[in-house]
């Protein structure tokens, strides 16, 4: 790869891979008619049914319950591994937290737990563990350093530590906390979909008997929850949002799963088949390239052929979505409207929004391509129109207004940023469209699950080590592309700017 690349050079890249993957993508409707089932949801959306209040309401509960301990756990494991981070052995169990989605961890811990709230909180708390530890990392890192050096030589390293760099620390690690839990309550919410008494559970029930009405409810219970966070969880409260969630995940009953299930599953479910008589060397290759050849090499182009895609219709989205939100650019008016609509969709988890489109257009890529665009297009489009708000003022008074703004100040300005963020999220997006295999899309996760399914535990951990494998190699490229195109490390925005507030 050339040290340097330009930006149009990697614009130009990102299209043209997206352009070859198409024709091998599957975008049928799968034999029904989207139109009649999109006239039967919109009224439904339409006319919201709250009067399953008993329903949605212990959901809601349950939502921000699992997403408080989930977070709550991960903040701290997180924390107690950030000052670590810098040793090969816990980059490396970080990196390997992270990589596997929640759905899968919650799948897995299904296995030994059964449907309770230890598998919830720990589904959470286990790839947030390993994002915490590194973003916090990061902020010890950017840290002054001035003041731990003026210590006298005496001061051991743990008092360093907690007198001169963490305080420095505490404020940024704060904002990003609070930007997790949003994280939390929409991975909480999703986990209802693999049967966990959370928001997704009642919206799947109530797609299934065709009540629209109380799914549309749902909805926007969930969206008002996203947009009043900074209202309900203050900092001075959190000691009692956990004895809470404590209280309320200790009524969470779970079918009793055996004694020795976590024996079982670690002695027996996770050990090879052909291993499980002894070693047999042979025997462990051929069933190794029986399960590479035949389902995680088909998931993984699929996978990889569904995200590059859905990261072509991100940036679309962002970048021709980011002036709505700028009252120069479409008015004080359109302003209003584009920011409502950017939040919603940056609201919805993309397996929620997944989950919708394949009520209407059948279990196909489209459906994953759709849901990771409009998320993650949303996401991008958000923050550079918040960058844009900044700029506008800088302007002079004299400057023009409306596309002609939009086209030869903004988009110039801020395609850098654009780039980097696209970039940033790639990996998220191939993380996400693994995922999405649990909907019947092929991409990796089918795979996972269909032998989750068969009780395959041992194939589906060879499958889950390929697909973190293929979300670290995506990463690693992204780093390098941005470090070619002048990017670097795409430098941590405001988490505020991504829960309503204004930089």
């Amino acid at each position: 790869m050339p040290e340097r690349l330009t930006r149009l050079q990697v614009t130009g890249g990102l299209l043209v891979l997206a352009l070859l993957a198409l024709p091998f993508a599957d975008l049928e409707l799968a034999g029904h008619d989207p139109w009649a089932v999109l006239g039967r949801m919109a009224a439904g959306f339409l006319a919201p049914d709250f009067s399953a209040v008993e329903e949605i309401g212990r959901a809601l509960l349950l939502t921000v319950m699992f997403a408080v301990a989930g977070v709550a756990a991960g903040g701290v494991a997180g924390l107690v591994l950030a000052p670590f981070y810098d040793r090969a052995g816990v980059r490396a169990l970080c990196i390997a937290l992270r990589s596997v989605h929640e759905l899968f961890w919650a799948l897995l811990l299904l296995q030994v737990f059964g449907i309770g709230a230890l598998t919830g909180v720990l589904a959470i708390a286990l790839p947030y563990a390993g994002i915490f530890a590194k973003v916090f990392a990061e902020h010890l890192d950017e840290a002054d350093p001035r003041p731990a050096r003026i210590l006298p030589p005496g001061v051991d390293g743990l008092s360093r530590f907690l007198y001169a760099r963490a305080p420095l620390a505490l404020a940024p690690m704060r904002i990003y906390a609070l930007y997790r839990l949003e994280c939390g309550l929409r991975s909480s919410a999703v986990l209802g979909f693999i049967g966990l008494p959370t928001l997704g559970f009642q919206l799947d029930s109530f797609f299934r008997q065709g009540e629209y009405g109380a799914a549309s409810a749902i909805m926007i219970l969930y969206v008002v929850l996203i947009a009043s966070i900074r209202l309900w969880m203050r900092w001075r409260l959190v000691p009692v949002w956990i004895a809470a969630a404590v209280a309320v995940l200790a009524t969470v009953q779970s079918p009793p799963m055996g004694q020795g299930a976590l024996w079982r599953f670690l002695s027996e479910d996770i050990v090879p088949a052909p291993l499980r008589g002894g070693w047999d060397g042979a025997g462990l290759m051929d069933w190794l390239g029986q399960i590479l050849i035949s389902e995680a090499l088909p998931g993984i182009i699929a996978t990889v052929i569904c995200a590059q895609i859905a990261l072509v219709l991100t940036g679309a989205v962002a970048f021709f979505g980011f002036g709505l939100i700028v009252p120069r650019v479409s008015g004080r008016a359109g302003a209003a409207l584009g920011h409502l609509g950017l939040v919603i969709l940056r609201s919805f988890p993309e397996y929620m929004l997944a989950y919708l489109f394949v009520q209407v257009f059948g279990p196909s890529m489209l459906p994953a391509i759709l849901a990771l665009g409009l998320h993650n297009g949303a996401i991008i489009g958000h923050l550079l129109g918040r960058q844009a708000e900044v700029i506008c003022p800088e302007l002079r008074s004299d400057a023009p207004r409306g596309l002609t703004l939009w086209a030869w100040e903004l988009a110039p300005r801020l395609y850098g940023p654009f780039l980097a963020l696209c970039l940033y999220r790639w990996e998220i997006i191939l993380r996400e469209t693994a995922v999405m295999g649990l909907l019947g899309v092929m991409t990796l996760g089918f795979f996972v699950d269909s032998a989750l399914a068969e009780l395959r535990t041992d194939r589906a951990l060879v499958l889950l080590v390929a697909a973190g494998a293929l979300t670290a190699a995506v990463d690693g490229l992204s780093r390098a592309l941005r470090r070619r195109i002048g990017a670097g490390a795409v430098r941590r925005l405001p988490p505020q700017t991504l829960i309503g507030e204004r930089t």
